[in-house]
């Protein structure tokens, strides 16, 4: 236990059996209080795979999205006591080895939130696989959301994220989309909230297991972004 705080991974899955294992194992041990995997009603063995690893398992009943996923992955580790809870993809594309920094940013009472960014660093994100229009778009859309909600991230769009439970206690992230703009749409309810939002480096790994949306889903996603940041844009 990390500084006497109870720290709760959740694994937002879908058709992820072939990566959870070796999700989990990379885990640094003596860390983690409990391991929530949720599936979204996934078509593989997600649900045996994480069963047999001996995560706690919970499922959808159908398919309710990567937004609506980590809506049940923050309401079970809030009702499981959690005071830290990490997100991290199953599928392996961020370096589980890297979960107690997270944690600790968090733990540490200097942040509220803490942030895995595949920018930052001395390993450009192209060297672990992610396409070079992918990179542009994060460029381009991290400009703009910093110019408008008045902050200077690294990034918004990486997947590997840990909160404080006050936190997750205070933002509205209930009326979120299910899609993949929740991510943004929760940094942007903390930001103007005032919550601290601290970063570190997190090179990312692009592989065929690894999970990845296509370039037209991508392009909904950035209009979402900028839709979000423009109604949560700093006044004055």
């Amino acid at each position: 236990m990390l500084l006497d705080r109870r720290i709760v991974a959740v694994l937002p899955a879908y058709n992820a059996a072939l990566t959870i294992q070796r999700t989990v194992e990379a885990i640094p041990p003596g860390i983690v209080d409990e391991i929530i995997l949720v599936d979204d009603f996934s078509k593989d063995d997600t649900i045996a795979v994480a069963q047999a690893l001996g995560l706690t398992v919970v499922a959808h009943d159908r398919n309710l999205g990567y937004g609506g996923n980590q809506k049940t992955c923050y309401t079970e580790a809030l009702k499981r006591g959690a005071d830290i809870v990490v997100m991290l993809h199953p599928d392996y594309q961020y370096n589980p080895k890297l979960l107690p920094a997270l944690a600790m940013l968090v733990a540490s009472g200097e942040f509220d939130i803490a942030l895995g960014s595949r920018i930052i660093g001395s390993r450009r994100p192209m060297e672990g696989g992610m396409p070079l229009w992918k990179y542009i778009a994060n460029r381009f859309l991290t400009a703009v959301e910093n110019l408008l909600l008045g902050t200077k991230l690294s990034e918004y769009h990486t997947g590997y994220r840990a909160f404080s439970r006050a936190c997750l206690e205070q933002l509205p992230w209930q009326e979120n989309s299910n899609d993949f703009v929740f991510d943004n749409q929760m940094l942007a309810q903390a930001i103007r909230k005032g919550f601290r939002i601290g970063e570190i480096s997190c090179p990312a790994s692009y592989f065929k297991e690894a999970s990845s949306i296509n370039f037209v889903r991508s392009v909904q996603y950035g209009i979402g972004c900028l839709k979000t940041a423009w109604q949560y844009r700093k006044s004055g």
